[in-house]
């Protein structure tokens, strides 16, 4: 497997996401649960998003003094591409969590805990795939072209399904986890099980942890080959697919209440998977310059929540049903 991380690289990483879970872990212990405001995730966003630039400034700056200015410019555009396609993905991850926590009725306070142990197993998984996935495609060339064709179709999946609240109550796992084992109606904090009559009970909140790790499989099989069309490098690859997932818990809270302000972005997604599915399927004839690819990916992903913020403004502007029912009784009254 080509890459430009050396063994120190690989090692600094790993010894920051250590740091930044630890550290994660320790400030969310000390605060204990309690409901995330709108303030306080919008400062971790923002500092996750600037680590994140941070990392990528410093990898240009190396780059640039070892490989040489071209190096320096094209690994770090694939750094910031691939790191705004998963941020993206990541965004449509975040509907999902919210969606089985309004489904489960979760708590404010006990979410937080539910999305970094989500959170930590998404980065374990997801070390593991693209580790394996690098090392395939090293062996294996023509499984780009079965990772492009798997994307174009899930893009289309994605368009058609765009809209469509999926039925969790139908959800496979939920209902094996419903025959097998023995599931509380109430939470008990934050415990996982709890002792009924000396029969042990598991709370809804561990079904909600089995339910966000089957999410974070899905979504890993369907981001990460959407990254290796960007760049086969693996460092760049895990280091841009952990920068994501690391600012994801802040990215909940920040955005759970604006999720209907951006409904057309699946869409969008879709056309960037479809776009960037193409692009693997064409690299052995024809290799999209990665600055071309930067733009139509953030172009796409930029528009459709444009859109949906002015569809859903104009939206709001417009009178309700009732509204114009009590109009036209006043009308009524006053002819």
């Amino acid at each position: 497997m080509e890459t430009i991380g050396t063994w120190w690289m690989w090692t600094g990483f790993a010894v920051f996401v250590v740091v930044a879970i630890a550290v994660d872990l320790l400030v969310m212990e000390k605060q204990g649960a309690h409901k995330v405001t709108m303030k306080e995730a919008a400062w971790w966003s923002l500092l996750w998003f600037s680590l994140s630039f941070v990392f990528v400034a410093l990898l240009w700056w190396y780059l640039d003094g070892s490989q040489g200015r071209e190096v320096a410019n094209t690994v770090s555009m694939q750094f910031i591409t691939g790191y705004l396609v998963e941020k993206s993905l990541s965004v449509d991850n975040i509907f999902v969590f919210l969606m089985i926590f309004t489904y489960f009725a979760v708590p404010a306070e006990s979410q937080k805990r539910a999305l970094i142990i989500g959170i930590i197993g998404a980065i374990v998984l997801r070390a593991i795939l693209i580790l394996a996935g690098a090392w395939l495609l090293a062996k294996f060339h023509w499984l780009l072209y079965v990772f492009g064709a798997f994307l174009v179709i899930t893009g289309a999946k994605m368009w058609f399904a765009a809209g469509k609240d999926p039925d969790i109550e139908m959800n496979p796992v939920l209902r094996l986890l419903k025959k097998r084992i023995n599931i509380t109606t109430q939470f008990h904090g934050e415990k996982l099980s709890t002792m009924i009559n000396g029969v042990k009970y598991y709370t809804p909140l561990f079904v909600v942890l089995i339910l966000i790790g089957t999410t974070d499989v899905i979504f890993a099989v369907d981001s990460i080959p959407a990254i290796f069309a960007i760049t086969s490098d693996p460092f760049i690859v895990l280091t841009a697919n952990i920068f994501a997932i690391l600012g994801l818990r802040a990215l909940y809270f920040l955005l759970a209440d604006l999720a209907d302000r951006f409904h057309l972005l699946p869409y969008g997604l879709a056309l960037v998977l479809v776009f960037i599915g193409a692009k693997m399927l064409m690299i052995d004839f024809y290799k999209i310059p990665i600055g071309i690819a930067l733009t139509v990916t953030a172009s796409l992903i930029a528009s459709s929540m444009l859109i949906s913020v002015w569809s859903t403004r104009k939206k709001a502007d417009e009178p309700s049903l009732w509204q114009e029912q009590v109009e036209d009784e006043s009308k009524d009254k006053n002819a």
